[in-house]
């Protein structure tokens, strides 16, 4: 290599250089842009991930707040299981505004989509401040009623207790559980009898 001209050595530089550009830099290169690919996409995976924190943790605020509201809707709206409850407190309501019951009658409830209405004939006769005492008490009850078909009329015997007959149509709202639907009530159905 001695005896080379001045361009020969540089000829052998530029292949020395080529060959290591080729089998060298070349593919680290690819590598190079392949780890700048992954990155990018990693980079987005990260912040897609962040978004979609950042919605978990909202809907998960509002279903805080949403079991807090079904709590509260749930004191509202009794279970099944605490009906003699509700019905002795109403009586008992009756009985504390001084109004004879005459008729008390749970009637059939009637299902919806997850609560069943429950609505109970009522009769009573006193007096037609005693009759707005209870009505003042039922209202302040933690359990939501409604009345519907109210009348009210004069007794023909009247004392100083007893100068109206009322009734109506009290109404109630029974939450229907989980544990009611299809499947649970096919599970409930009495098996066949073998013979």
């Amino acid at each position: 290599m001695k005896n080379m001209p001045w361009y020969g050595s540089l000829i052998v530089a530029l292949i020395i250089l080529a060959l290591a550009y080729f089998f060298y830099f070349s593919p680290q290169n690819t590598n190079l842009q392949a780890l700048k690919a992954d990155r990018v996409k990693i980079e987005n995976e990260v912040k897609d991930l962040k978004q979609k924190k950042k919605e978990l943790d909202k809907i998960e605020a509002e279903l805080v707040v949403m079991t807090a509201q079904l709590k509260g809707l749930e004191a509202i709206i009794p279970q099944r299981k605490e009906q003699a409850d509700i019905l002795r407190q109403i009586q008992q309501l009756a009985y504390d505004a001084r109004l004879d019951v005459t008729n008390f009658t749970q009637q059939k409830e009637i299902n919806r989509e997850f609560y069943a209405e429950w609505p109970i004939a009522i009769q009573v006769n006193g007096t037609y401040h005693n009759l707005g005492t209870y009505f003042d008490r039922l209202s302040q009850y933690s359990r939501l009623f409604s009345i519907d078909k109210f009348s009210i009329k004069a007794l023909t015997r009247q004392n100083d207790l007893l100068t109206i007959s009322a009734n109506w149509t009290a109404k109630t709202y029974l939450f229907l559980e989980e544990a009611a639907t299809p499947a649970a009530k096919a599970k409930t159905k009495p098996a066949a009898k073998r013979s």
